[in-house]
């Protein structure tokens, strides 16, 4: 809680909003409360900024001179590099650096906050941002006319000690479950800050984790003579170098026949130990200093500096590999600072990069200034896999990559490499041949590291940094985690998240189930306690603060019962159970949640009175479990993936989440938002643009689905002229005295029956919480269906019946009120005249949508269209000069040729494709050779195999049998095409309509309008279809 609302939150924000006013439409209780989280650095690394800044320039920063210093821009995040374990599952990873903005100090930031110079300065204690910003996301909310109960807010941390025992409260019983441990493991760490860096604490880097590598201990056996130059002096004698390439197939090391480094990095020589040196980039060394690789910890001892093209030529041992008398050090220019060790070992038998590049050498020896030789030692098969025993010449081959600067291909190879060579890959060499890769990999990074020729190393997978600035590293420490990942608490977590029986979680989409899937697959141990920030302490280590996204877990059922604890954000106020902090002992949490019967010393030692105790568990009970968490797909990487295991560990089953609705992020005008281009809005910029229903109606619209979304500003803003028009017609008809009484069986009919399919539709979609598709079926289509109905009875030359107009003007505001309550309010009350708010009315019930009235209805909306087309092709027909009897401009006549029968070629296609489909398999029961033989049978052989095929493909696609082959209309099509008549005369201008009946083969027809046989002389009656009419234009005499 360190700044306003953007419309990014708006979003998530939205989809909960949207299902509790559907939720109480449907008779339902909603509990939907908002609280405040404040845990964790941002907010107190931007107060100590502040805090520094005040001294710097003054409390109202009047020291300042702004002429003296230019501003800087945070510098766009370099391209993540690629993943480099790629058997492990990744989520892409959100928020990077869309927050920075070109400002250098945080009191320029707090200004573009709209926060006055003056006041900035309170914002260096870290308690008023606790004052400050929660009131103003109530503010936001309140003007989005959200169905918040604002009784249950409260802030986290321990400011509120009634969430502070809460949380003390969880950390102690998670402890005695063990599912808290402490041990050393590794971390992402801040050097500066001291702490680890946890993901709510980075202003870049979210989500990202540790990356193990085993570090090669590569000893030097000769230098060349300029190394040895550099080095002259600076080391005890004795002394021991070792590269110390970082990899993570340490199963691959029997191959190794070379070790790169840049000739373009100066290389630092560091001691590890006594008498024993790494060489390695310094960003290296700066990871290794706190993982107990160095001697002492923490300090980093460079003893020397050394060009890595005067290393070009060593002569190195190689730990495992078939060339026991040593490999050389060769060049490869690719090879990033930013990025392991700076030192690559190379094994062409299993890596296309390794290999493209000691080719590459080996043709260019003299280019490169090496002997061929050095390039050209033995490449040993050590994996045999279902490819090649020497998999990655074979790739290389295969996708005929040229050179190392073929970086596109090597990178597909590289994946094709380890994926084929873990899964599938067996070990032919070795302690551990012919076993599986999968199990021989530990083994041998455990063998090298007992055997002192390697060791573990980490850095983080991607460029972390802290919200102090501080680029970060890892640490092995010593700390308390959660145990997530742990066997029996994953299996479970699993099979809660499959949802095989449909008693788990509901995810709403396969993608978001299968991206929770992959998270449970590779989480494990998550830091919980740091020293720095906002929290609440650890109840058996006080100088420890529960991390930001361990204090978040399980906080929903908090609200439960927060307005029994207390009446205002801080827990100053006692709520209406009238309980102090200090009786919210861990026993009376235990009772509240269902985890422990009631006892009468619960109320000895809490001084609860025992009615109070029993009203608060079943708040609980009635409310729990929690039925939807919307969020951000960011968050399934950390926050709900522990909201899943927390429940699972802390309530009884029936009370573990029930869905997680997921949504991608939002973009702004189909770009990325971000402050630092001018792409950003704050929920109150959107509100006081736009107005609160037509802003919501724009969030609905942007999207639903797992990918990213886009908030329009042009449909916010045409939505204020399509609601502002929509409610003058609504008014207007209202008042009207035109409209018609009695019915009929053609429009009102037919707009009835779309009014009830609409609604049946946008219920639907609420219920699947797709709201862009609930938007779409009971506004935009529900807008069209009434504009349909006006043009068809003007047409018609007929009022509006006022019974379906005054059903049109209810169902409208009723379907429309989760999304905009305050349009439809007004609606109900000021048009339709109703005594009680429209919050407290229930969703329509409308009849069974007719299938036959709806295929009517779509017959006639493709007829009036197929009509302009047909008058539209004989008039370009006209300006080519292929026809000249019919002038638009003169009197026309329309001729409309129906007919009940398919052609007879089309009546065999179908009974052959009866007879040759295999309903089970959905599979054709004979060859497409021999099928083409009986269709040449029937005739019309060009026409007939393509729409065979048609009806092949629909069923193939799921469509069901008898929907394809009995091709009965659902609706009688000579009464519709009359009954269109009157309509269409007016609509389309014409004098004169005849409407014929016609059969194929037949030179004569029946006119439907004004009876009697008609002889037939156009070929376009051949054309007509039952369902699909011909058409023909002519002049007529005025």
């Amino acid at each position: 809680m360190n700044g306003r609302l953007h419309v990014g939150h708006a979003f998530s924000f939205s989809k909960v909003e949207f299902h509790a006013g559907y939720s109480r439409m449907k008779g339902i209780n909603v509990l939907w409360p908002q609280g405040y989280h404040c845990t964790g650095l941002p907010i107190k690394a931007c107060a100590d900024k502040l805090a520094k800044e005040v001294k710097m320039f003054g409390q109202e920063f009047d020291k300042y001179n702004e002429d003296e210093e230019e501003l800087v821009e945070t510098p766009a995040a370099p391209a993540q590099n690629e993943r480099e374990d790629v058997t492990k599952f990744s989520a892409k990873k959100g928020k990077a650096n869309a927050k920075s903005v070109k400002m250098k100090y945080q009191f320029q930031i707090m200004q573009t906050m709209g926060i006055p110079r003056q006041q900035i300065h309170l914002f260096a204690d870290p308690a008023y941002w606790l004052e400050y910003f929660p009131p103003l996301c109530k503010l936001d909310l309140s003007n989005l006319g959200t169905r918040i109960d604002w009784r249950r807010q409260f802030v986290t941390t321990d400011a509120n000690p009634y969430f502070d025992a809460f949380v003390r409260w969880q950390m102690i019983r998670l402890k005695e479950l063990n599912k808290i441990k402490f041990g050393k493991r590794h971390t992402i760490y801040s050097i500066k800050d001291g702490q680890p860096c946890m993901d709510h604490d980075r202003s870049e880097g979210e989500g990202v984790n540790p990356q193990i590598y085993v570090g090669i201990k590569m000893q030097v056996l000769e230098l060349p003579s300029k190394a040895q130059e550099a080095l002259q002096g600076k080391l005890p004698d004795g002394a021991k170098i070792f590269l110390v390439p970082a990899t993570l197939r340490a199963e691959t090391m029997y191959g190794q026949v070379a070790c790169f480094v840049s000739p373009k990095v100066t290389y630092g020589i560091y001691e590890a130990a006594p008498n024993e040196y790494f060489l390695m980039t310094e960003r290296a060394a700066r990871n290794m200093s706190h993982q107990e690789i160095f001697a002492e910890e923490g300090v980093i001892k460079k003893a020397a500096d050394v060009l890595g093209s005067d290393l070009i030529g060593a002569l190195v041992n190689a730990p495992l590999s078939f060339h026991k008398g040593g490999v050389r050090v060769l060049p490869m220019e690719s090879i990033l600072e930013t990025k392991g060790t700076g030192v690559v070992t190379c094994v062409p038998s299993d890596s296309p990069d390794d290999y493209a590049t000691i080719t590459d050498l080996a043709k260019k020896a003299d280019y490169y200034k090496i002997q061929k030789e050095w390039a050209e030692l033995e490449i040993y098969p050590i994996i045999q896999t279902p490819t090649s025993d020497l998999l990655a010449p074979a790739l290389v081959k295969k996708m005929k990559i040229a050179s190392p600067k073929d970086v596109k291909q090597l990178k597909e190879a590289k994946e094709v490499a380890y994926k084929e060579g873990f899964y599938q890959g067996h070990m032919i060499v070795g302690d551990f041949k012919g076993e599986k890769v999968a199990d021989a990999k530990p083994k041998v990074r455990v063998q090298l590291i007992d055997a002192g020729l390697a060791f573990e190393y980490a850095e983080p997978e991607n460029k972390v940094v802290s919200r102090s600035g501080d680029e970060c590293t890892v640490a092995l420490m010593e700390q308390y985690y959660v145990d997530y990942g742990e066997d029996s608490w994953c299996e479970e977590a699993t099979e809660y998240v499959e949802n095989k029986d449909g008693k788990g979680l509901n995810t709403y989409s396969n993608d978001a189930r299968n991206a929770f899937l992959g998270v449970l697959d590779w989480l494990k141990q998550w830091a919980c306690a740091r020293t720095y920030g906002l929290g609440s302490k650890l109840p058996w280590a006080p100088e420890f603060l529960v991390e930001s996204l361990s204090d978040s877990t399980i906080y929903m059922s908090y609200y439960t019962v927060a307005h029994y604890l207390h009446s205002d954000n801080f827990g100053r106020e006692k709520g209406k159970g009238n309980i102090s902090p200090d009786q919210m002992i861990d026993e009376v949490w235990d009772y509240i949640f269902c985890r422990t019967d009631f006892t009468d010393d619960l109320t000895v030692k809490s001084k609860i009175p025992k009615e109070t105790l029993e009203a608060m568990r079943r708040e609980f009970e009635y409310f729990y479990p929690l039925d939807l968490r919307a969020s951000g797909k960011d968050l399934i990487n950390n926050h709900l993936t522990f909201v899943i295991y927390n429940h699972i560990a802390m309530f009884p089953r029936e009370y573990w989440p029930k869905s997680f609705r997921v949504n991608g992020h939002l973009q702004l005008n189909g770009e990325k938002m971000s402050k630092s281009t001018g792409n950003f809005m704050t929920l109150d910029d959107v509100v006081k643009k736009f107005g609160a229903d037509a802003s919501r109606i724009a969030l609905a619209d942007a999207g639903d689905t797992i990918q990213d979304s886009n908030f329009v500003e042009d449909v916010a803003d045409n939505t204020i002229l399509r609601l502002h028009s929509l409610r003058e017609w609504c008014e207007e008809m209202g008042k009207s005295q035109e409209l018609r009484v009695e019915k009929n069986d053609f429009e009102d009919a037919l707009f009835d029956n779309e009014m009830n399919t609409l609604v049946r539709e946008a219920r639907q979609h609420y219920e699947d919480t797709n709201y862009k598709m609930a938007l779409k079926s009971c506004f935009y289509d529900f807008i069209n269906a009434k504009d349909v109905y006006r043009a068809s009875c003007s047409a018609a030359g007929i009022a509006l019946n006022k019974e379906l107009v005054l059903k049109y003007t209810r169902l409208q505001a009723l379907t429309l009120t989760p999304v905009a309550p305050h349009w439809a309010e007004y609606i109900w009350l000021e048009v339709l005249h109703e005594i009680k708010t429209i919050q407290l009315a229930r969703w329509p019930e409308v009849p069974e949508s007719d299938a036959s009235l709806s295929a009517a209805r779509a017959y006639v909306l493709t007829t009036q269209s197929n009509i302009t087309s047909a008058e539209g092709a004989q008039i370009k027909k006209m300006a080519k000069g292929k026809q000249t009897n019919f002038d638009p401009k003169k009197p026309k006549k329309l001729t409309i040729f129906v007919t009940r029968e398919f052609p007879k070629w089309q009546t065999g296609c179908i009974e052959l494709a009866k007879e040759t489909w295999d309903p089970a398999t959905k599979t054709q029961t004979c060859s497409d050779k021999e099928l083409s033989g009986r269709v040449a049978k029937l005739g019309k052989t060009k026409d007939a195999m393509p729409f065979i095929q048609r009806l092949k493909k629909r069923l193939r696609d799921g469509e069901p049998a008898d929907v394809v082959f009995d091709r009965k209309l659902a609706f009688d099509e000579s009464k519709m095409i009359t009954s269109m008549v009157p309509g269409l005369k007016r609509a389309a201008g014409i004098s004169s309509i005849d409407v014929l009946l016609v059969k194929e083969g037949s030179k004569t027809g029946s006119n439907l309008v004004s009876g009697g046989e008609v002889e037939i002389k156009s070929p376009i009656a051949e054309l007509a279809v039952p369902g699909q009419p011909s058409f023909l234009f002519e002049n007529i005499e005025a």
